[in-house]
């Protein structure tokens, strides 16, 4: 999975599944932050379709009685990383998703205008799975070739008290060794494509 993401904001490795829970950005050049949010629906149930519903306000509220909450919820996000690895995309990188609510980073208010949304397949209290941190970090990489990325923030991190995903069984450490292993991989056999001089900065203070 090392395609570029397109000049429309899609990544072609993904399936695209069209969110209409979106707008413009104020900025279209000012993409500075990744998110990494959990989700599951009904919380704790894998593999269903309930989430991608939810993002495309597709919801049957009537399928289990916890997405009654959900009704008249218009939300998005940019990627949702499955747990076996598929990536589902809703919206383009370019345009801004529904994703992160009420929120600040830095002093910066409204963190959707400016952040792209990766939501993974988990609960805070479930380890996630190898596949979805290789599909994390070949999707990290992608974007940070496309967009100006300084930062990668958990929603709880930008979200405080308010918010607690990825949660505390996200493996910040192996996200970044993977996202690290990836780039020395596209290295060895696509030079071109890796930007020595471009880091990122993550939660934590992980460098």
């Amino acid at each position: 999975m090392n395609h570029r993401i397109g000049a429309d904001g899609w990544w072609p490795p993904a399936v695209r599944y069209d969110s209409p829970n979106f707008d413009s950005r104020p900025d279209p050049d000012d993409i500075t932050l990744l998110v990494i949010h959990n989700i599951s629906l009904p919380g704790g149930c894998f593999g269903g379709p309930h989430v991608s519903d939810l993002f495309t306000c597709r919801v049957d509220y009537n399928a289990d009685p916890s997405l009654a909450d959900l009704r008249g919820l218009r939300v998005s996000t940019h990627f949702f990383i499955r747990r076996g690895g598929a990536v589902i995309q809703y919206v383009s990188a370019n345009e801004r998703a529904w994703h992160a609510g009420v929120s600040s980073f830095r002093g910066r208010e409204k963190c959707n205008d400016y952040s792209i949304g990766i939501e993974l397949e988990g609960t805070d209290d479930t380890p996630f799975e190898p596949a979805q941190y290789a599909a994390l970090a070949a999707l990290t990489e992608a974007l940070r070739r496309r967009y100006r990325l300084t930062d990668v923030q958990g929603h709880e991190d930008i979200a405080p008290g308010r918010k607690t995903d990825p949660g505390p069984l996200f493996d910040w450490n192996f996200y970044v060794k993977s996202w690290l292993g990836f780039c020395e991989e596209t290295r060895k056999f696509a030079p071109e494509l890796v930007n020595a001089t471009a880091v990122l900065r993550f939660v934590k203070g992980l460098p």
